[in-house]
């Protein structure tokens, strides 16, 4: 039906009475918009023909079922520049002229809808992930087999997808061990439940590391509510296999994964404690370093427990019956761990590298791990042909201990002067602290990221889900945070909420903005401003 057939003819004389007093204004609900035709210009055409005019558009506005900041009186002229990118999004948040409502923010920009929708997603509790792209054809490049080379700056997007998936199967293992931690001291454990992240992976193995040292009976005396913190036997770890065919043939293998939770009891910090290098067992060639690692990391590693075998017979056995059972195979192992789990990682790999005839690739992804051994342990890992991607903050101070303050980078160009050398090839065979680092490193750094503050205190800077959100957001060393990062915002900000900047902080509970559109909720509840 015609707008104009619903109104008679006799009453066509109200417009022009209501001429003079008439003002072309533009949209109080998008005062951007400026109309394209002045009254003035309508002064010599008839009263019947201005009439028309108005009723045609307001008919062609009727009939297009317009958003609300379009409703001006004239037809608004589109922007013809398509290289324009500053435009787009500015749709309804932006007619709505935020600014005066919170004016000590940018509307146009901190709130437009793009950035909205980024941080909608980053503040999901559903985790998003970056596609998983087909890696069969060079599995063994990303599982290490040359060191990484040309993956690491700028990082590989394959390669990110992978550090943080292992990262995950790491923050499992906490999530298990916290829901459950004591271990009963009479009968052997059960199992426990572990929750996950990749469900093309099973459990097939609980791990427990126990100290060898116990703490006096005075302490029962002065504490007795500790429990489960004073127990010398405690869950650490698991070994899962994946089963799920597709992400094996996206794989190019099936891999067995080793993840290891890093230090949670009393008599596992007192074992960090133990930092004189030790020899390890085994023989070893005489004319070599002879290899060395720390104290307490050993301990933890080789004794056993009460009712259950040490973490190094617990993986050997393992790995030995998933190898049999899925002989004929193409398999990888991959053991990753966080601060303490990242050290018995390496003393894991170090063993599995040798326990069997063909032994399937071992590489380690390790979560600010400390120094393990000497420059000795160092060299038998490279030449078992284990690989080591260390991911390292540079604000955490774990990474720099035990041992000599010393860099490895100033470490590497002493040893390049011939004078020098031969005196820290002394050093390395008498010194009971000349620890060295192992295999290849991925550096990133807190103040890096644009919501964590750049003085963040040490606790944030060994968090494993802070190292987790660097690299999801790392590009390359000479670049800036990623825009596009996938990794959701909720469990750092849970867990270091005093950490990140109070921009962000402030904002999460007093912004919520809900749009209604056709009738449509778009729900943004807590929303943060983007960094961006």
């Amino acid at each position: 039906m015609q707008i104009s057939s619903m109104l008679p003819a006799q009453n066509l004389h109200l417009f022009e009475a209501k001429r003079a007093s008439f003002r072309c204004r533009g949209s109080p609900l998008n005062p951007v918009t400026k109309p394209t035709t002045s009254f003035q210009s309508l002064k010599s055409v008839s009263s019947t023909e201005v009439t028309r005019l108005h009723l045609s558009n307001l008919e062609k506005l009727l009939q297009k079922q317009s958003q609300p900041h379009e409703l001006d009186p004239q037809p608004v002229q589109k922007d013809t520049d398509a290289g324009s990118s500053e435009n787009k999004g500015r749709g309804l948040l932006e007619g709505l002229n935020l600014d005066r409502i919170w004016p000590e923010m940018k509307a146009t920009e901190e709130m437009s809808p793009r950035h909205l929708k980024i941080l909608q997603r980053l503040l999901s509790k559903t985790a998003e992930y970056s596609p998983r792209n087909n890696l069969s054809s060079r599995w063994r490049e990303y599982h290490g087999s040359n060191d990484w080379a040309g993956l690491l700056d700028p990082l590989d997007e394959n390669l990110r997808r992978e550090v943080v998936r292992y990262g995950e199967f790491v923050q499992a293992a906490y999530q298990s061990f916290h829901s459950d931690p004591a271990t009963s001291a009479e009968k052997a454990p059960s199992p426990h439940h572990v929750a996950l992240p990749d469900r093309s992976y099973r459990v097939t193995k609980s791990l427990y590391a126990t100290s060898s040292v116990g703490l006096p009976k005075w302490v029962d005396d002065v504490a007795p509510d500790l429990g489960w913190m004073t127990q010398r036997t405690s869950w650490v770890g698991y070994v899962a296999v994946c089963e799920d065919r597709r992400e094996i043939q996206r794989m190019g293998r099936r891999d067995i994964v080793i993840a290891l939770r890093g230090t949670a009891t009393c008599l596992e910090w007192a074992e960090n404690m133990r930092d004189l290098l030790v020899q390890m067992p085994g023989d070893h060639d005489p004319t070599q370093l002879q290899p060395k690692v720390q104290c307490g990391f050993l301990s933890l590693y080789k004794t056993r427990g009460a009712h259950v075998p040490s973490l190094a017979e617990s993986v050997v056995e393992e790995v030995q019956r998933l190898m049999e059972l899925y002989k004929g195979e193409t398999l990888s192992i991959t053991v990753t761990g966080h601060s303490l789990g990242a050290a018995l990682s390496l003393l894991v790999a170090d063993e599995l590298s040798t326990c069997g005839p063909d032994m399937p690739p071992v590489a380690v992804f390790s979560f600010g791990g400390p120094r393990v051994g000497n420059r000795g342990f160092a060299n038998s890992i490279n030449d078992k042909n284990v690989k080591v991607l260390r991911i390292v903050n540079s604000q955490d101070v774990i990474t720099k201990v035990p041992g000599m303050f010393v860099s490895e980078g100033l470490d590497q160009k002493l040893r390049n002067t011939t004078a020098v050398a031969g005196v820290l090839d002394v050093l390395d065979n008498n010194m009971p602290w000349a620890y060295s680092h192992v295999g290849t490193e991925l550096r990133v750094d807190t103040k890096m990221s644009p919501y964590l503050k750049p003085n963040a205190d040490v606790a944030c800077c060994h968090d494993l889900e802070a190292y987790l959100h660097l690299v999801d957001g790392f590009l390359a060393s000479n670049c800036p945070f990623r825009a596009n990062a996938k990794r959701s915002l909720v469990r750092l900000m849970n867990e270091q909420r005093s950490n990140v900047k109070k921009l962000y902080t402030s904002k999460a509970k007093a912004l919520t903005l809900k749009v209604e559109r056709g009738g449509m909720g778009m729900a943004m509840s807590s929303c943060l401003p983007s960094p961006s």
